[in-house]
């Protein structure tokens, strides 16, 4: 991942309390004496944690690429101050991306008619339908819980016409993704991607002009942009929906972990659970879009933004969660490849994180390559004919040399 947003944290741990998930960047003892490699690896595997046991005492762990230390289990201990692990769902794929890919393009433009109406309706006053929005909801959690990745391949390669109506659609599946990987029953599952969708509805009733303005907002102008909170509210209100999750997403997700959000300056655990995600979701998915105010930064670069506000912003544990839910490489970032090309993230691989399934986009050279290859880095070692090792260096900016995912929409 490129550093160049924050600096490499690390920390000093016994070998005995490595967990899956952790990415090992130093050892107390020369790699070249180890089969691992030397620039550090995400551990992934019982059988790496043996061998660790086997070579080192103690090893340093990089918290930017990996979860820190009992990271779940304190987030779940401070969910109402109890065990939250009881009842948690262990979720695994049913399809592949390739077979979910029709599914999530019906779930997606299904949610795009529905949400485009319940936003226009709100415009002319009328009280949005329950029923509407759960059509909507539905069957992007059911996409995501079949297939963690199609969805959101499918969301990179699409433009985004209306900011509005994406962002209520990103955040839902997005909840759903974050959700599932936090082992959130079904149920609540459709509850947070609900509040996830709903939390910004209220600004369908904001004067557009303050919305899309380019320049600064004067004092007043973010007055009224707060009014979107209670605004959402009265929404959900009319709409019948009576779900707590939901009204707490809606309520809080522009609270803030030190007390500097917004409108009742909430800090800490005063910040329901699910609001706390709310703001997390939201805040990524704002950063990686086009704002009339600001361009769109990459996701490995809102993941670093996230980091870098963790305990302060955003509640630390749930972040690093975050980061691991979405993978070092997320689905639809560009990354480049040892060997020269450039590849797009089609999917994360569970089992090694830092070997995804890619589509390769660029020769060596960086020339546009219309084959487009696919390849799975875990199952296959080389994509190249000569045979030598493939592996993600980095991952890239937005557009990297002039690639616009949009245009290979599938």
């Amino acid at each position: 991942m490129n550093r160049g947003a924050t600096e490499i944290e690390e920390r000093r741990i016994p070998v005995g309390d490595l967990a899956a998930g952790m990415y090992v960047c130093r050892l107390d003892r020369p790699w070249n004496e180890t089969s691992f490699p030397l620039q550090g690896f995400l551990i992934d595997s019982s059988e790496q944690v043996a061998e660790l046991n086997r070579l080192c005492k103690h090893v340093f762990i990089d918290l930017e690429r990996g979860i820190a230390p009992d990271s779940q289990k304190k987030l779940l201990l401070r969910v109402a101050g109890q065990d939250a692990t009881r009842g948690a769902v262990t979720y695994t794929d049913s399809n592949t991306v390739e077979e979910e890919l029709p599914l999530a393009r019906s779930a997606h433009n299904n949610a795009v008619g529905l949400v485009t109406k319940l936003f226009d309706g709100i415009r002319a006053g009328r009280a949005p339908s329950a029923m509407a929005i759960h059509e909507a909801v539905s069957p992007i959690v059911k996409s995501v819980l079949r297939s963690r990745d199609a969805f959101f391949w499918l969301e990179s390669l699409r433009k985004r016409d209306t900011y509005s109506y994406g962002h209520a659609i990103t955040c839902c599946a997005l909840s759903a993704a974050f959700g599932r990987h936090l082992g959130f029953p079904p149920e609540v599952l459709t509850e947070v991607s609900t509040g996830a969708l709903l939390m910004d509805i209220g600004k369908a009733e904001l004067p557009e002009e303050i919305l899309s303005r380019r320049g600064p907002l004067a004092a007043k102008d973010w007055v009224t942009i707060h009014e979107h909170v209670d605004n959402s509210l009265a929404i959900v209100g009319k709409s019948g929906i009576e779900s707590e999750i939901v009204r707490d997403m809606v309520r809080t997700h522009h609270e803030r972990d030190d007390g500097s959000g917004y409108p009742s300056r909430l800090a800490g655990a005063q910040i329901p659970l699910f609001g706390r995600i709310a703001g997390i979701i939201d805040s990524f998915d704002a950063m990686t879009n086009e704002r009339p105010y600001r361009k769109a930064v990459a996701q490995h670069v809102a993941l670093q933004q996230l980091y870098a506000n963790r305990s302060t912003l955003f509640q630390s544990e749930l972040v690093e969660q975050f980061m691991t839910c979405l993978g070092v490489y997320p689905t639809g970032s560009l990354v480049e490849l040892n060997t020269g090309e450039v590849a797009v993230v089609m999917a994360q691989n569970q089992a090694r994180r830092l070997r995804p399934r890619i589509m390769v986009l660029t020769t060596p050279e960086k020339e546009f390559d219309p084959r487009m290859r696919m390849f799975d880095l875990m199952m296959q070692a080389s994509i190249s004919e000569t045979g030598e090792p493939s592996f993600v260096v980095r991952a890239l900016d937005r557009g990297a040399h002039g690639l616009d995912l949009t245009s290979l929409y599938l």
